[in-house]
C-alpha cells in the first residue's frame, strides 16, 4: 500500500485525499460540459461542487466517526485526519444530496433534471475515489489466499476496494446508457441509488472492518433504507 504518494518539502501528499481531488476535479468537469446544454452555466456548477463536496466530506466524517466512536474519543485528534481514510458513502449521500437540493432550488435550477445529469459521474468519481482506499490500505475485505497482500496487515485480503472501483465503473456506464432511454426527470438518479446501494450491500458481505449487528452491517442497514427510498421516489416519479 501507499498512504503516501511523496513529500512536498514538509507536507506529505496521501494517496487518499490526492484521488479524492482528482476525482472530483474530473466529476465536476464532466458535469459542467453536460449541463451546459440544460442552460446551467460551469460557474455554477464548480460552485454547487464546491458546497456538496464540503458538505458530503462532513457528512462521511461524520457518520464514519459515529461508527467508531470509542477510537475517536481516545484520540479526538483523528477526528480531523480526513486525509488518511474514513469517509463513509452513506453519510456524504445524505448531506450531499441536501446541500444540492437547497443550492439548485435557490438557483431555480430544474432539479430532478440536474441530477440526472450529473448521477452518471458522481459513480465515475466514486470509482477513483476506491482507488485512494485501496492505496490508503483502507476499507479492506475478509482474508484470501487469492487476494492482495496489506502490509499494515500482514496478510491477503480481498480487494473490496477493487470491488467497489469496478462496481461503480460500471453502474457509470449503465447510467449513461440509461439517459437515452429513461424519459422521466429523476429516473437516472433514482437508478443511481438503487444499484449503488445494492452494490454496497453486497460488498459488505466480504468487508472486514465493519461491526455486525444482527448478522449485518449497520452500512448494510443504511442500504436497505437507500433501497426503499429508491424505490418510493421512483413510484412518485411515475405517477
Amino acid at each position: 500500500m501507499y498512504p503516501i504518494v511523496c513529500q512536498l518539502g514538509p507536507v506529505p501528499v496521501y494517496s487518499y485525499g490526492l484521488m479524492l481531488a482528482i476525482a472530483v476535479m474530473m466529476t465536476s468537469f464532466l458535469i459542467s460540459r453536460d449541463a451546459h446544454k440544460m442552460g446551467v452555466s460551469s460557474d455554477m456548477v464548480y460552485d454547487l461542487a464546491f458546497w456538496v463536496v464540503l458538505a458530503g466530506i462532513v457528512g462521511a466524517r461524520i457518520f464514519y466517526i459515529f461508527l467508531n466512536l470509542d477510537f475517536f474519543l481516545s484520540q479526538p485528534f483523528e477526528m480531523i485526519m480526513v486525509q488518511k481514510g474514513g469517509l463513509a458513502w452513506q453519510g456524504s449521500l445524505v448531506f450531499g444530496f441536501v446541500t444540492a437540493v437547497m443550492y439548485l432550488r435557490k438557483k431555480r435550477v430544474p432539479f430532478w433534471k440536474f441530477l440526472d445529469v450529473a448521477a452518471p459521474y458522481v459513480a465515475l468519481g466514486h470509482a477513483i475515489g476506491r482507488i485512494g482506499c485501496l492505496l490508503n490500505g483502507c476499507c479492506y475485505g475478509k482474508p484470501a489466499g487469492w487476494g492482495i497482500f496489506f502490509p499494515v496487515f500482514g496478510e491477503r485480503l480481498q480487494p473490496t476496494q477493487i470491488y467497489m472501483s469496478l462496481g461503480q465503473l460500471a453502474i457509470f456506464f449503465i447510467l449513461r446508457a440509461s439517459q437515452s432511454r429513461l424519459r422521466k426527470d429523476g429516473q437516472v438518479f433514482v437508478l443511481y441509488l438503487l444499484l449503488s446501494a445494492v452494490e454496497r450491500f453486497l460488498v459488505e458481505f466480504v468487508r472486514a472492518d465493519h461491526v455486525l449487528y444482527g448478522g449485518l452491517s449497520i452500512f448494510q442497514y443504511v442500504c436497505i433504507g437507500i433501497i426503499v427510498l429508491g424505490l418510493i421516489i421512483h413510484l412518485r416519479l411515475a405517477r
